[in-house]
């Protein structure tokens, strides 16, 4: 009987007994780990203690002072670095950097239309009254607040197109990124940074599309057209997170051009700094006739056993070029442009408008994030979506890197691609036109007072321009001449 109740009496105070020995273990203050005593090594001087991997090209095994200065003797950052030139092949040290060993080069890049822009540039201000030219993208007026159509078109220029040239490293998106002066054609880049310091002879595509992509000349023959900028207009799998938008904006992947589709890239027809004989190359410099002579071929192209062959200049690959033998060359090859019965497609972004915005209303912008600048897009999406304090209404000059006061949004009525623009031009012959001036600027103050409504330029805006869309003509290319043969275009003003 006693045994009944001294087993549970046992059995707690074995229980009891447990929590307390549980209470006085947690009592206890936890283990700590041993302290060692760091000593502060002395860090190796020079720019490989910090920099150990550079991919250095044997064409150009210098020391990282030569190019980028610096100090090397120091082994802490702030003295290492002092008057350290990060981009050295900048225009603006280029000459001192580069221009030691590549002294004709240097002045043939100076000169070309990849560094001065000028084409573009007095286009554009020419169509919104400009009486002069300017020789380069740094003569653009700058001006606060634009009066004139004139200042208003200079300070788009200034703060929304100009975001290609190689003072710039580019727009911010994953394959727009890239190095400035000479390096944006000579040096590979990876999201923003150098993949090594190897220079490449020739530019590949990838860096020629760094700049050449939207709708410009370029994304064309890799077939690739932008989609609309509203949200409504663009594949069904959007997103508001960048990284898909390897150009900033989706594009429809179309007919690319066929010497692409062949192996050719851009530089084994664009070879030069934009010297005289590369701005006369067109596509019967290649593509001859029978009987016509032979003489002004390009350096890349030579007869090879009875055929005209080029070489390309980055894999060595060789190309037999055909020959004109339709008889279609004979009746139209002097009266019109090839791209009007070989393009595939062409540009045709109509009415473009763009409008400088001092105000702080953004949400009109909703569906239009997507803009096509990065500067833009993370304000709209910081300022839509954020609870943090707003950005201002303000963008940088696309030279000196200023912000100023406005932001610059852009839209389109419609973006298409099926229906060729086809004109008679000033001299007589029938090309492909875009409607590449066909600008709408507006301005609005910070109170959305509009200061300048829809101003245009000095006509329709239409240019020719040659499509970079080639493939064969097809069996209905007279009809694309039909009306124009016939008399049924006025001539347009040329470039």
């Amino acid at each position: 009987m006693r045994a009944k109740f001294i087993l549970p009496f046992c059995l707690l105070l074995l229980l009891f007994g447990c929590r307390d020995a549980e209470q006085q273990q947690s009592a206890e203050p936890p283990l700590q780990s041993p302290k060692i005593d760091l000593v502060q090594l002395p860090r190796e001087k020079g720019c490989k203690a910090c920099h150990p991997v550079t991919g250095d090209d044997p064409n150009h095994a210098f020391l990282c002072v030569e190019c980028h200065d610096g100090n090397p003797e120091s082994g802490e950052k702030g003295n290492a670095h002092q008057g350290l030139v990060a981009r050295p092949a900048h225009p603006d040290f280029m000459a001192e950097k580069c221009g030691e060993c590549h002294v004709e080069q240097i002045r043939q890049s100076r000169q070309s239309l990849h560094f001065t822009l000028h084409n573009a540039v007095n286009m554009v201000r020419t169509h919104f009254g400009a009486d002069d030219r300017i020789d380069t993208l740094l003569n653009i007026p700058e001006t606060e607040k634009p009066s004139t159509r004139l200042a208003l078109a200079d300070d788009m220029l200034r703060r929304r197109c100009l975001r290609c040239h190689v003072y710039s490293p580019g727009d911010d998106y994953p394959l727009t990124r890239r190095g400035t002066g000479c390096a944006a054609c000579h040096l590979d880049f990876t999201d923003g940074r150098p993949e090594s310091h190897e220079l490449v002879r020739y530019p590949s595509d990838y860096q020629c599309l760094g700049c050449h992509y939207g709708n410009s000349v370029g994304a064309d023959y890799y077939g690739r057209y932008e989609h609309d900028f509203n949200w409504e207009y663009r594949t069904p799998f959007i997103t508001r997170q960048r990284f898909i938008r390897p150009y900033g904006v989706e594009y429809h992947d179309l007919a690319p051009d066929i010497h692409q589709q062949r192996g050719l890239v851009c530089i084994d027809c664009h070879s030069e700094h934009s010297t005289k004989k590369a701005a006369r190359l067109t596509c019967r410099s290649c593509h001859r006739g029978a009987g016509e002579p032979v003489r002004d071929l390009p350096a890349n192209v030579a007869y090879i056993k009875d055929n005209l062959v080029l070489t390309s200049r980055v894999s060595g690959e060789r190309h037999t070029v055909p020959q004109l033998e339709d008889p279609a060359h004979e009746q139209y090859g002097n009266l019109v442009a090839c791209q009007v019965c070989h393009a595939r497609w062409a540009f045709n972004d109509s009415t473009t408008h763009l409008l400088r915005s001092d105000s702080d209303d953004y949400y009109p912008w909703q569906k239009l994030t997507v803009q096509g600048s990065s500067e833009i897009e993370k304000l709209l999406e910081h300022n839509l979506y954020s609870d943090e304090e707003e950005y201002p209404p303000a963008m940088r000059d696309g030279i000196t890197g200023e912000a100023k006061t406005g932001l610059w949004y852009k839209g389109f009525t419609q973006r298409r691609w099926e229906d060729m623009i086809i004109r008679r031009d000033s001299d007589g012959i029938i090309k492909v036109f875009r409607p590449i001036l066909d600008l709408r600027l507006s301005y609005v103050d910070s109170d959305g007072n509009p200061v300048f409504d829809n101003s245009t330029g000095r006509d329709d805006g239409l240019r020719p321009y040659t499509p970079h869309t080639t493939g064969p003509a097809g069996m209905f290319y007279l009809n694309r001449l039909a009306s124009i043969m016939n008399g049924n275009s006025k001539p347009q003003p040329g470039q």
